[in-house]
């Protein structure tokens, strides 16, 4: 058995077989453009429900129209995951980093330390406040929403920014209690 059919976590919760017409799409056009179904999506396939609830939150938050650029919402998710050391998501994220950018340092900088990465002064503050989301969301003040305006982003930009912290904080924590593996395709992915 080769690591595509493993089980993508550590719990016995196989994908439905045969997959819905839907999802099964789904999973053709990931295959196409990703060149992978990434795990995280096989994880849901036990229920088609939460699946799609799953996805459907993912997509609006990480590709629908946004203020912040898609690499801006991956480096988010990559400090988020990092943090959190969701060994999942900084695999994953870290690759989405790396193909955004075109700079597989940065990619690398991002999973380890993203303040050691060459970030511009939007970045910076982006990655400060989702940090201090991340480690105690409870202590954002108004003068932490004043520095991202400052730095440009306006208030939609900033619940953009906060709502992708979010996400990741609670994926990351359903990936690293269940055990959820990262394809191993994602390791070598633009380098």
């Amino acid at each position: 058995m080769n690591d595509q059919d493993k089980q993508p976590t550590a719990l016995d919760l196989p994908m439905v077989d045969p997959l819905p017409e839907k999802t099964r799409k789904y999973f053709d056009i990931c295959k196409e453009k990703l060149g992978l179904v990434p795990n995280v999506l096989r994880a849901h396939a036990f229920d088609i429900e939460k699946l799609d609830a799953f996805a459907g939150l993912y997509n609006t938050l990480m590709l629908a129209d946004s203020g912040l650029s898609k690499l801006e919402r991956e480096m988010i998710a990559v400090v988020v995951s990092s943090i959190n050391r969701c060994w999942y998501c900084q695999v994953a994220h870290g690759a989405a980093v790396r193909d955004l950018s075109g700079d597989p340092a940065l990619g690398e900088a991002m999973v380890m330390n993203w303040r050691a990465a060459d970030l511009d002064a939007r970045q910076t503050a982006m990655l400060g406040f989702a940090e201090k989301a991340t480690r105690a969301s409870a202590e954002i003040t108004e003068s932490d929403r004043a520095a991202l305006r400052d730095a440009g982003f306006s208030d939609r930009d900033i619940w953009d920014i906060a709502n992708v912290t979010g996400f990741f904080n609670m994926s990351n924590r359903v990936a690293s209690a269940t055990g959820m593996r990262p394809n191993p395709e994602y390791h070598a992915q633009a380098r």
